[in-house]
């Protein structure tokens, strides 16, 4: 007998670089409400707060006793890490042993988002996880704190929306998802930040939304959070007297945000520092940026007083002794802030292309910090889709006529104030302000409304897709003096579920091996259309991880190829979709999934050719190179080659998937290889197997990249001759 069906709470969450918010709405009703999230915000004491940091502390062993860190729903031997407004409290005193800004580091294509890499630049005895599970322990935290509140509707069977950055690569977007799914959700929906904080207001102003923005054409959407800006053009026509709303731009992804200001505010207290105590150590630094962010609040608040004096304590036995006490001005801090982060600066200023701007943590800042520059570059771009929402002479500059501010950099009044002064100096007239009662709680409370409208309460935004995407063709064309060219897949302003196929091209696919794909985007407001082969030439095209599957024979068949065609769309989930589809039997078709790097990845595209005792094997592995491997002997970590051929087969027989899959565990672990001699030998000899060749396999210039700096190091146990031999057969 079938079960009837339950009505589902609507929940939404807002997985933020700084603070999670979540919000929800009971079954049956459209009222939103905040979820107070029980966190720990001192050792043993637990309190709800509507904001969770986004942030994990790993205590060194002792530090805080099990006891201390236990959470309504959890045990003494659950995970050790501490999550929340303890874990940044914490942090700020031992920042090595803090993961922060995982957001940041998701998408950040440049390292291995599925490697063990945070804590940035972490001693080696403090746990290490990687940004994908640390995003996925903040949604765990919110599951446990949801089920904890409402213990008979788990929040896996809820309806749940999830907000990302509407900048966002469709790697970024994937690696958000299967966060999401490692923390047990793994039915949701995505939705971009700038939209869910319209469709907040939206919902606040739903009875007199015709009036109000019966004025507006064109709407300016400016997110600057903690970590990143995001910035979103929506037009806004009339239709028998009621307002339509479409996306028509989106912006590059900008790490520019809050922290940064932080940081830059901290730098110039540390300056003012005697000579005699030179730079401050780590943990002193960030309980410098803590104290300043705090002051940043107060001084760009309306009503600021004119200095505020910070305490910096002392170090080690000069805890309290060594207290100094460092004033702050209200006019240096908006001089350095606001003329730094929001200059006046002229619609056609270009970007400032040397580094200015402050590196930290080993996350990719862009060179000019300036967010108005940045802001008038978006607007160049997206110029043609301006000028025809707003209808404008072209000799005026195709400025916004309206301005919603997001996220909580623009508590600060004096932020406001200076971007609408900007605009309004490029406009040649003031903007509309569109009042956003909480900025820092609106995504998550959009995301709620965005589903209601989904059932029928409200205005929908339209637009479809953000980007344009494109099937890189002849790279060597583009080395020999030419752009590479490219096939577009699916246009920009696509809308979700219509599937767009490409009948005049097709492809030639090798059973059993892996394929991969080559993609690029472009959020530029050219109109492509599908199967246009375009040059990829411009700054506007983003490349993206390349696309990979293993198309599996027919059992039984002798054919060694098949002839496709890519069919493409944009999913209701709000992620790219890419099949390749039989000429021969429309019935077989391939879903292409993106490479993110890591064994973890290459995995999953191949997953159908690796062993069945593939995760054994990776676990015998971490036995013995593992960061928390307990002691081993020598004879056990020579016995580890036997025992993977035992569980694989004999190693001549192992296939490449095989092969460069136990590479990549290898390769996460290389930090470990120097614990003995025969942990030395033992790596260098299994490495350099599974990556013979060196090259020809999806990834392989990356894996090499991540040998490269070993050249460097050398070999610990230089009076081993074994070890020799072993490492320049490695390099061979």
């Amino acid at each position: 007998m079938r079960r009837p069906a339950t009505r589902q709470y609507i929940v939404g969450i807002d997985l933020g670089t700084s603070n999670t918010v979540v919000a929800y709405a009971a079954p049956g009703e459209q009222q939103v409400e905040l979820l107070p999230i029980e966190q720990l915000v001192g050792p043993g004491q637990v309190a709800a707060r509507p904001l969770l940091p986004s942030v994990r502390y790993h205590p060194a062993p002792g530090e805080i006793s099990p006891a201390d860190r236990l959470l309504p729903w959890s045990n003494a031997d659950d995970e050790p890490a501490i999550t929340g407004r303890l874990a940044l409290e914490l942090g700020a005193q031992v920042p090595g042993r803090l993961v922060s800004s995982a957001k940041s580091w998701l998408s950040h294509a440049a390292v291995d988002r599925l490697a063990p890499i945070l804590p940035w630049g972490a001693e080696d005895d403090v746990l290490r996880i990687s940004p994908l599970e640390a995003s996925a322990s903040y949604l765990a935290h919110v599951s446990a704190a949801w089920k904890h509140r409402f213990p008979q509707a788990p929040l896996a069977e809820q309806q749940v929306v999830l907000t990302v950055p509407a900048s966002f690569d469709e790697g970024a977007r994937a690696l958000t998802l299967a966060a999401a799914r490692q923390a047990g959700l793994s039915q949701l929906r995505l939705l971009e930040e700038p939209q869910a904080a319209v469709y907040d207001w939206l919902l606040r102003h739903q009875t007199g939304l015709a009036e109000a923005l019966a004025e507006t054409r064109l709407l300016l959407v400016c997110d600057v959070g903690g970590g990143t800006t995001d910035l979103t053009l929506i037009q806004v026509t009339q239709h028998d007297g009621e307002p339509r709303l479409t996306r028509v731009g989106v912006g590059d992804h900008l790490m520019l945000g809050g922290d940064n200001m932080d940081l830059a505010l901290a730098h110039l207290v540390e300056s003012r520092l005697p000579e005699s105590e030179g730079k401050l150590s780590a943990a002193r630094f960030s309980q410098l940026t803590a104290r300043c962010r705090t002051a940043k609040e107060q001084l760009l608040a309306a009503g600021a007083p004119e200095s505020l004096v910070l305490t910096l304590l002392g170090g080690g036995a000069r805890l309290i002794g060594g207290a100094r006490k460092l004033e702050l001005q209200r006019q240096e801090v908006r001089r350095l802030l606001v003329d730094g982060f929001f200059p006046q600066t002229h619609y056609d200023t270009p970007l400032a292309q040397r580094r200015a701007g402050l590196v930290e943590f080993g996350l990719p800042y862009p060179a000019d910090p300036a967010i108005t520059r940045h802001l008038a570059a978006f607007l160049r771009r997206h110029a043609q889709a301006a000028r025809q929402a707003l209808g404008d002479d072209p000799a005026t500059l195709p400025v916004p006529d309206t301005i919603l501010f997001n996220g909580g950099v623009f508590r600060a009044e004096a932020l406001c104030e200076r971007l609408q002064e900007t605009l309004a100096e490029w406009r040649g007239r003031p903007l509309r302000v569109l009042h956003n009662d909480d900025p820092e709680t609106a995504v998550a409370r959009g995301a709620v409304a965005y589903a209601l409208v989904r059932q029928g309460h409200g205005r929908r935004i339209g637009g479809g897709s953000a980007r344009s995407y494109f099937l890189v063709l002849d790279e060597a064309h583009g080395q020999a003096g030419g752009a590479p060219r490219g096939i577009c897949l699916l246009p920009r302003g696509s809308e979700e579920g219509r599937e767009i196929c490409l009948p005049e091209h097709t492809f030639s696919l090798r059973l059993g091996q892996p394929v991969r794909f080559h993609l690029a985007s472009s959020v530029a407001d050219t109109a492509y259309q599908p199967g246009q082969i375009s040059p990829l030439e411009s700054d506007d095209f983003v490349r993206l991880p390349p696309l990979a599957s293993v198309v599996q024979p027919i059992p039984g068949s002798t054919q060694r190829e098949v002839r496709v065609q890519l069919r493409s769309a944009m999913t209701e989930v709000g992620t790219l979709e890419l099949h390749c589809v039989s000429l021969d039997d429309a019935a077989r078709r391939w879903l292409l999934e993106f490479q993110l790097r890591g064994a973890a990845s290459e995995t999953a595209v191949a997953s159908a050719a690796l062993p069945a005792r593939f995760g054994e094997a990776v676990r015998l592995i971490e036995q013995v190179f593992g960061a928390r491997a307990p002691s081993v002997d020598s004879k056990d970590v020579r016995r580890l080659r036997g025992q993977l051929e035992h569980l694989l087969g004999k190693r001549d027989e192992w296939d490449m998937v095989l092969l460069r899959a136990l590479c990549d565990a290898l390769l996460q672990r290389a930090r470990r290889r120097r614990r003995s001699p025969e942990h030395e030998r033992l790596w260098l000899n299994l490495t350099g197997f599974c990556l013979r060749p060196g090259l020809g396999y999806a990834l392989d210039d990356w894996r090499s990249e991540q040998l490269v700096p070993l050249l460097e190091q050398g070999i610990e146990y230089v009076g081993e001759s074994q070890n020799w031999s072993e490492w320049w057969t490695l390099w061979r």
